[in-house]
């Protein structure tokens, strides 16, 4: 369960990161953009990351304690 847990929020974390640089990269097209848009997606995209990193870290935690139990070396 951990685990799908761990895809999703790196497939969110994945979209997040391509509509912001797809974005971005509208800047320089003839389409016009937005700079609030572009933060907002831009803050998105940090926070799906944050998100993500959060996650795999407790998932290391988690493992780590499954496999030191007592805590000893």
């Amino acid at each position: 369960m951990a685990t799908d847990h761990i895809e999703d929020l790196r497939a969110q974390a994945r979209l997040a990161r391509e509509r912001y640089q797809l974005y971005r990269a509208r800047i320089f097209g003839e389409r016009p953009t937005s700079e609030e848009r572009l933060r907002e997606l831009q803050r998105a995209h940090e926070q799906a990351d944050e998100r993500l990193r959060f996650a795999e870290a407790e998932e290391r935690r988690a493992a780590g304690a499954t496999e030191n139990p007592n805590g000893s070396g």
